[in-house]
């Protein structure tokens, strides 16, 4: 496998992206459906935990997934996960701007943080995961999620994935080259596909929720799905 960013080497881009990602309209255009997305699994998670008090927001960036979602939940409690504390500090002032709750940032790896037990109703984890690398990073971070949710709270997802077949994975990385390519020009589609090479391992949307369902997970849902791209997630079971 070729060599992958580390943690540090991703979250000094972040720390010199921060009002860029801060406005959907130019920072996550190579994204492709971003602002369509942010408002569905902001829709789909508020009507699914309509009485949700507290949501966790992890690789939250500038806080965007969380601002859409305190549109329809106003008075939850947010805390924030990021590896960049300058994307955590933009987040927090923009946050506490719409929520009436509390709101705590910590700068901590998903992969090392301990979220504990049942404190969570939602959790929001947008482009994010594509940043795990080995299976057992996978199962570990789903699994302490899982446990992170109360009973009968939710985690929704939307994500760079791949495709399970070789041949689909082809036409699925041709179309977002034409994508990207329409979007500026072919110098940017090669930037974002060797950025895609270096710092992402995206898994399957099958293989993911297959994965959630394993981790106890039930049941999973794909809200959307558009090229390379999909939202989708699932509940811990109530009671």
């Amino acid at each position: 496998m070729p060599r992958k960013s580390t943690p540090d080497e991703i979250r000094a881009r972040f720390d010199s992206s921060v009002e860029r990602f801060a406005d959907l309209e130019i920072g996550q255009t190579s994204t492709v459906d971003s602002t369509f997305v942010m408002r569905l699994v902001a829709e789909v998670a508020a009507a699914a935990n309509h009485k949700a008090t507290h949501v966790l927001d992890i690789g939250c960036g500038a806080g965007n997934y969380t601002l859409s979602l305190l549109r329809y939940l106003p008075a939850l409690n947010v805390t924030l996960v990021d590896l960049s504390r300058p994307m955590l500090n933009r987040a927090v002032d923009r946050i506490q701007q719409a929520t009436s709750g509390n709101v705590t940032a910590v700068q901590a790896d998903i992969r090392d943080w301990p979220a504990g037990r049942e404190q969570f109703d939602i959790v929001l984890a947008a482009a994010v995961l594509h940043h795990l690398r080995g299976d057992e990073e996978w199962r570990s971070v789903f699994a302490k999620l899982h446990a992170a949710l109360k009973p009968g709270g939710g985690l929704w997802v939307f994500d760079l994935v791949e495709s399970s077949l070789p041949a689909v994975e082809g036409v699925m990385k041709d179309r977002y080259g034409a994508y990207l390519t329409e979007l500026k020009d072919a110098e940017y589609r090669r930037q974002v596909f060797d950025y895609i090479a270096e710092e992402d391992s995206p898994r399957s949307v099958v293989w993911q929720l297959d994965l959630l369902r394993e981790t106890g997970f039930s049941p999973v849902e794909i809200l959307h799905k558009n090229i390379c791209f999909a939202a989708f997630g699932g509940m811990k079971t109530a009671g």
